[in-house]
């Protein structure tokens, strides 16, 4: 398999080795990104794809579908911005006591950084699940087995 495939095309299977090297990949790409003001946005935004197309192709050589990796995308924002409106909702109930935020103010910022935290737990447990999961040992609806080798054709 080539880089180009690699990061550009959902259709087929990857092993372990070529899904950690993608993952990496764009990792470093994004770190990168960050450095930069306005195209690194814009760049991490276009990563976003790759990421997919890694995770399909490895979902498919756990004979998955790739439409799993929905779950920490939809799983992860609901719990925050459900949070974000616990703290908001309480701020408009209870108001501030003297200028200092209430008791019940003070357990929905807690449940905010919860939250922040479950839905990064979610998103790890989803990463390592695809990461270091055995595929399938035999061809599927998805195609053959992927060679053993990660190494990619430049």
């Amino acid at each position: 398999m080539d880089w180009k495939t690699l990061f550009l095309s959902p259709e087929g299977r990857i092993g372990r080795q070529a899904f950690w090297i993608g993952w990496l990949v764009l990792l470093g790409v994004n770190v990168v990104a960050g450095w930069l003001p306005v195209i690194g946005w814009a760049i991490s935004l276009a990563t976003i794809y790759s990421s997919v197309c890694i995770h399909t192709k490895r979902l498919h050589d756990m004979g998955q579908t790739g439409w799993w990796q929905v779950l920490p995308w939809v799983l992860g924002p609901v719990l925050v911005f459900g949070a974000i409106a616990s703290v908001g909702i309480s701020a408009i109930m209870t108001g501030f006591n003297d200028g200092e935020p209430t008791a019940a103010m003070l357990a929905s910022i807690g449940g905010l950084v919860m939250s922040f935290f479950v839905a990064f737990a979610i998103w790890l447990a989803f990463t390592l699940w695809v990461g270091c999961s055995t595929g399938v040992t035999s061809e599927n609806k998805y195609g053959p087995v992927p060679p053993n080798t990660a190494a990619l054709a430049l």
